[in-house]
């Protein structure tokens, strides 16, 4: 991962829309440029975070898969 997050996000064993609410309000916390990773379990991630990024202004840097655990980062938008 080239990015750094400055904070981890974790949603595991959280179903939608939880995920999305908690990356709404963590990302807002952020400044313009800073990373967050977003920790989850609920396969619904993956098309919930494209959504979100492409409504919102932020950046989806990339999802990758650890066993039944999510990893997606997250860049806040300017």
């Amino acid at each position: 991962m080239a990015e750094k997050p400055v904070e981890i996000l974790d949603c595991k064993g959280l179903q939608c829309p939880l995920p999305v609410i908690k990356t709404s309000q963590a990302i807002k916390k952020l400044q313009p440029g800073e990373v967050l990773e977003l920790l989850a379990t609920d396969p619904g991630v993956e098309p919930d975070m494209n959504a979100w990024t492409s409504r919102t202004g932020n950046e989806l840097l990339g999802i990758t898969k650890d066993g039944d655990v999510f990893h997606v980062l997250l860049k806040r938008g300017g």
